[in-house]
């Protein structure tokens, strides 16, 4: 029998389930979108998967990227979950860092996820240096389960003082609520982050217990409607830090799939970028509901240690940095009590949809605003739901929603929507680029999603940006990533100890030994690695200081013992206090607080020459006809072209429209676009 040979990579977002199919054998790749399930994201995918295998046995591999723990966690939607804590600790979620909705407000207030009534309260101690001071009570640990289990909860979160110090009480609560109420649902703070830092590593371990009966639920459902379809291959989750994991991990940290989607999109653009000579970029991801945003410089991804979902809802695991507004395809534009403009947050979603969508929602969106324009092919709407959009509704609800509030005329209505759409995605840009000391000029815009490509020349002159490159299919770049994404895990370990006390000795001894265990798991799948890469680091900060920086370590796996000295530690440290800062401290001690010991397995990556034009094509095949667009406050007419028939080093001066399956490309006047040998089109000021 032949061995299985197509990978699926698979992104749900808000509005379409995308899949990108690899065939290994033929190097080939076929695309499929698909309306997204809300209520149950597993069916989407089963229909978009159906759709180009009938036979699952075929399937070798299925990368998913998804959203369900970050829908949970911004709507609330989670298990009703319960935490025993040490005596007097029980408000540490809810105190949180002292901080405020609103920070220079006087209102705000915050739920915490877990109400006080299901914290409870055990006596036991540990000290910060590790010793038992109070071994914990077991007997009131047992009573405190039967108390959560008869109120109800579905999971629990088990979180000591200083248990990153030292398990062994944390272990001991464990195993005594697992005796009176055995389940899969049980997390204990020690093991999902062994991190000093109470709150943080309090908020971490409960959302994990939040997520748990949520994400355990949502993968048993893929994997038995998988196994029905006759699937004998393996399925791995994309982590929010660009990573992926097997489903028996992602059971136990559901936590770390916080950002799993928009972090392929990042991982995938990072790589096109690379390939096609592009090491500096702000990749763009505009779905139906969001507007994602993250900076590679260099060719490498940002990773942020921790990040915060929604207000209070901290998450410390490693993670890439992406910055998130709404301002998607499905983006609601509405008209304040003050008379101002609005685009989002909220969203409509994939049902109903745009009002164009003709299925009950009659306010306008991004999407109806670049339909009216003319940006939008109304016989040819992307996803395959819909034959056809109707205009004449969209129309209708931007004269009645926006022009008739605000006194103006629906064209200059719907130009107004796209211009505030346009403005909050290029404040997104500046908040990764310019804020953070990045001239965008050195930079060029990849926007992908099914909107993107549509707001990319407004974006790139708003900002100052080099130039854009649109990869060959934008609207699946996501689940693209999906398939090139590494297998990583992440580990950390606090140390808490002065550079000049810390005992070398102990301290290769835990890198070796966090190193092997993360790469045993890792092997254990049936995953194809080229190699396997160890990432080092401290977290270390001056006596005295209450933030860090993370320290690289130069040093192989093999040779630590005789690579990392003290001096090789503080090197590291102040060439990272530097970079970030800009001068050193003289005459201060160093502390060295955390290690992180990364252990990632290189997957074969992709050739993109997959993606290149065909050479029996012609830039006059590729013209499929004209359409008036309106621009700058007019109609003007726009040659429209079949996007994926444009040949390698063809130019196209705008206006133009370029239409594909998956989203279309809008050259505004002074734009011009250039075809690459890999299929991807470069934008440019034309001069």
């Amino acid at each position: 029998m032949p061995e299985p040979s197509f990978i699926f990579g698979v992104d749900v977002g808000g509005t379409f389930t995308d899949i990108f199919v690899l065939d290994e054998d033929r190097n080939s790749c076929e695309i499929v979108k698909v309306p997204s399930r809300p209520e149950d994201q597993s069916t989407g995918i089963l229909d978009g998967i159906s759709k180009v295998s009938k036979n699952f046995e075929d399937i070798s591999l299925i990368i998913h990227g998804t959203t369900v723990g970050t829908n949970a966690l911004l709507e609330r939607k989670g298990a009703k979950t319960g935490i025993i804590t040490t005596t007097g600790f029980r408000d540490v979620i809810e105190m949180r860092r002292r901080d405020r909705p609103h920070t220079w407000g006087l209102w705000g207030n915050f739920e915490p996820i877990i109400a006080r009534d299901l914290r409870l309260e055990v006596d036991e101690r540990v000290l910060s240096n590790g010793v038992i001071e109070k071994p914990v009570d077991i007997d009131q640990v047992r009573d405190a389960a039967q108390q959560l289990i008869s109120m109800g909860v579905e999971a629990v979160c088990i979180f000591f003082m200083n248990s990153y110090a030292n398990s062994a009480n944390e272990k001991l609560a464990l195993e005594a609520v697992q005796s009176v109420w055995p389940n899969d649902y049980i997390t204990c703070a020690s093991e999902i982050l062994p991190e000093i830092r109470e709150f943080e590593r309090g908020s971490t371990s409960a959302l994990n217990a939040y997520l748990q009966p949520i994400i355990g639920n949502y993968l048993e459902r893929l994997g038995t409607g998988l196994a029905k379809g006759g699937l004998q291959g393996e399925v791995l989750i994309v982590q929010s830090n660009g990573g992926v994991m097997t489903i028996d991990i992602s059971r136990s940290f559901p936590v770390r799939t916080a950002l799993s989607g928009p972090a392929a999109g990042v991982i995938a653009g990072a790589y096109i970028g690379k390939v096609s000579g592009y090491d500096n970029l702000i990749t763009c991801d505009m779905g139906g509901t969001s507007f994602d945003v993250s900076l590679v410089s260099d060719g490498d991804t940002a990773l942020a240690p921790q990040t915060s979902v929604d207000f209070g809802l901290v998450v410390r695991t490693p993670m890439i940095e992406i910055t998130t507004i709404g301002a998607g395809g499905g983006s609601i534009a509405w008209v304040d009590r003050g008379g101002l403009l609005q685009v989002g947050p909220e969203s409509a979603g994939s049902n109903p949809g745009p009002v164009c969508y003709g299925l009950g929602n009659d306010r306008p969106t991004v999407t109806d605003a670049n339909l009216v324009m003319g940006r939008i092919n109304a016989e040819r709407p992307i996803g395959g739901m819909l034959n056809s959009l109707d205009v004449e509704a969209s129309k209708k609800a931007i004269a009645e929603h926006i022009g008739k509030p605000l006194a103006i005329e629906v064209m200059e209505a719907a130009e107004a929507v796209i211009q505030v759409a346009n403005a909050k995605m290029a404040g997104a840009i500046r908040l990764v680029s310019i804020e953070k000391g990045h001239d965008p000029e050195k930079f060029v815009a990849m926007p992908f999603g099914g909107g993107g490509a549509l707001h990319t020349g407004a974006l790139i002159k708003d900002v100052g940006l080099a130039k854009a490159i649109v990869p060959r299919f934008p609207g699946i770049t996501s689940a693209l990533g999906c398939v090139i994404a590494d297998m990583r895990l992440d580990r950390v370990h606090t140390l808490n100890v002065l550079l000049n006390n810390i005992k070398l000795g102990d301290l290769h001894k835990e890198i070796e030994l966090t190193s092997k265990a993360s790469e045993k798991i890792i092997t254990q799948s049936k995953v194809k690695f080229e190699r396997i890469d160890y990432v080092f680091e401290l977290d270390m900060l001056y006596v005295g200081q209450t933030h860090s920086v993370s320290a690289r370590l130069p040093v192989n796996i093999n040779k630590i013992r005789e690579e990392l000295s003290l001096e090789v530690i503080k090197k590291s440290f102040e060439d990272a206090y530097f970079s970030n800062f800009g001068r050193l401290l003289e005459g201060i001690d160093l502390r060295i607080l955390n290690l992180r010991v990364s252990v990632i397995g290189r997957r074969p990556k992709l050739d993109l020459h997959i993606f290149a034009p065909s050479s029996n094509s012609s830039l006059k095949d590729a013209e499929t006809g004209e359409r008036n667009v309106w621009v700058d406050g007019g109609w003007q007419s726009a040659k429209i072209y079949n996007r994926l028939d444009l040949p390698e080093e063809s130019s196209i001066s705008g206006p133009a429209l370029l239409e594909q399956s998956d989203t279309t490309i809008f050259l505004e006047p002074d734009l011009e676009g250039s075809v690459d040998k890999l299929g991807n089109l470069i934008i440019s000021r034309r001069e």
